[in-house]
């Protein structure tokens, strides 16, 4: 996740709701790109009924093409990536990108790791490993609550904490959820 500035020039990269509606700013969406742009694919070999239902939203003015990447813009056109589209969590009405979750947890002393995912019945729960030595007791639990309180809001304290000696991951070093 990260800031990646406004569109280069000729490129139509909008941030919008699930009805294809640009978002105000500051507030998460989708990020998408009107057709035609250079290198987009138009279908796929096979699927392109699947392809147009997933990849394709129709908007306002036309059809865009959907990134999978949940986004947010500034009032001055600066687009930020929030993380995959199919990293999102939503929990006590509200979306969480796991990354953002992760990423805060990870700032908490002792932490090496961390995978968050939303449970079954609306709950977060994270996946955290520690450095060799470190108490996974209350006061390390506690931490990691405040600092997604200051990072993310109180809203996005983990209902559950689970610490694992590791975390599985693909063959590429990805941690699996």
């Amino acid at each position: 996740p990260g800031t990646v500035g406004p569109p280069l020039p000729g490129i139509d990269a909008r941030v919008v709701d699930e009805d294809g509606d640009p978002v105000e700013p500051g507030e998460p969406g989708y990020l998408t790109i009107a057709a035609p742009w250079p290198g987009m694919l138009r279908g796929l070999r096979e699927g392109d009924d699947r392809y147009r239902r997933e990849y394709w939203l129709e908007g306002e003015d036309g059809w865009r093409y959907r990134t999978g990447d949940g986004a947010t813009v500034d009032e001055d056109g600066y687009i930020t990536i929030l993380g995959r589209v199919d990293d999102v969590i939503n929990v006590r009405a509200h979306r969480f990108n796991t990354a953002e979750l992760e990423s805060a947890i990870v700032e908490t002393d002792g932490v090496t790791e961390a995978a968050v995912v939303g449970d079954d019945d609306g709950q977060i729960v994270a996946y955290v490993t520690t450095q060799r030595g470190v108490d996974t007791d209350d006061p390390l639990r506690e931490a990691i609550g405040e600092r997604l309180a200051r990072s993310v809001g109180d809203v996005a304290r983990p209902d559950r904490i689970v610490f694992t000696p590791e975390l599985p991951k693909t063959r590429s070093g990805k941690i699996m959820r």
